[in-house]
């Protein structure tokens, strides 16, 4: 919702035409934004061959876009390639965008399962003292476990108090011809437990518990896969961040792990690591070595 509002808004108030987005990114990412109206257009992001990003290459994309473009950035947990910035980086792409007056708009979609809910925005915060103006869309879908209440919102950062105070009445008009009101429920959820500091410290809590269950379920797929004998190097699967993770598996093996040992992964190669589980990395790691 928040992603949608932010490009109709940009679409009906702003000469922004061109969003980018990273190589690879989110699966629904062009069908929102082309929908909307804008022209995708992509940076480089991710090496395959490395298993590493690619940030030479989208520093120079970056840098060949055109006045106003806006670009899409992963504040953290980059989906799909759980791979992201440092604060170096970070102070980089705010530097180009300041230089060439592109728009950021942050896609914050999992914050608290990176390194932290306090680490996870620092680099939206570096961006964010050096540019403008920038927009963020943020989710507590996964992060307050609200999946199906779809709760979540839009933030505009304005240069001053009246482009913040038109934004916000043209963001409100474009809301009205989309959904009009949202369902109260899920936001009176988060209000109610970031407003009561003993709710608050129980949920940082038991963010703090998914997050390093994440962490762990990476490096016990990573030592699995070496005790079923996998020669090749997965290491890289422990340094990534968030739920998501680049294996490096191509589609012949992911259809082989499906038609052969019932196991679905996405088809370009990304695992959900928050669905590994104890019980069931040994099965997966097992079938893996098979299909290597």
């Amino acid at each position: 919702g928040a992603l949608r509002v932010a490009s109709e808004f940009l679409v009906r108030n702003t000469k922004s035409t061109t969003i980018w987005v990273s190589n690879p990114t989110w699966a629904n990412h062009q069908n929102i934004f082309e929908t909307a109206g804008l022209t995708v257009k992509e940076y480089r992001y991710y090496k395959a061959e490395t298993h590493d990003m690619d940030f030479d290459s989208m520093l120079i994309d970056l840098a060949n876009a055109s006045e106003g473009d806006v670009v899409l950035l992963h504040g953290c947990c980059h989906n799909p390639t759980g791979i992201d910035l440092s604060i170096e980086q970070w102070k980089l792409v705010a530097k180009v965008c300041l230089e060439k007056s592109l728009l950021p708009l942050f896609d914050f979609a999992y914050q608290g399962f990176g390194a932290g809910i306090d680490e996870d925005a620092q680099g939206l915060r570096t961006v964010a003292a050096v540019v403008p103006e920038l927009l963020i869309a943020n989710s507590f879908s996964k992060n307050f476990g609200l999946y199906n209440e779809r709760i979540g919102a839009v933030t505009i950062v304005a240069e001053n108090q009246d482009d913040a105070v038109k934004s916000f009445s043209q963001i409100k008009k474009t809301i009205r011809a989309n959904y009009s009101n949202p369902p109260a429920h899920g936001g009176l959820i988060v209000s109610t437990i970031l407003a009561d500091a003993a709710l608050r410290q129980e949920w940082e809590a038991e963010l703090t518990l998914m997050r390093e269950r994440i962490a762990e379920m990476r490096s016990l797929f990573v030592e699995s896969l070496k005790a079923e004998g996998v020669k090749q190097d997965f290491s890289f699967i422990s340094r990534q961040n968030g739920m998501f993770s680049f294996s490096g598996l191509n589609k012949s093996q992911v259809a082989r792990l499906k038609d052969e040992f019932a196991i679905y992964i996405v088809g370009s190669g990304r695992i959900s690591v928050a669905g590994l589980t104890k019980n069931n990395i040994p099965a997966v790691c097992k079938a893996i070595a098979q299909v290597i």
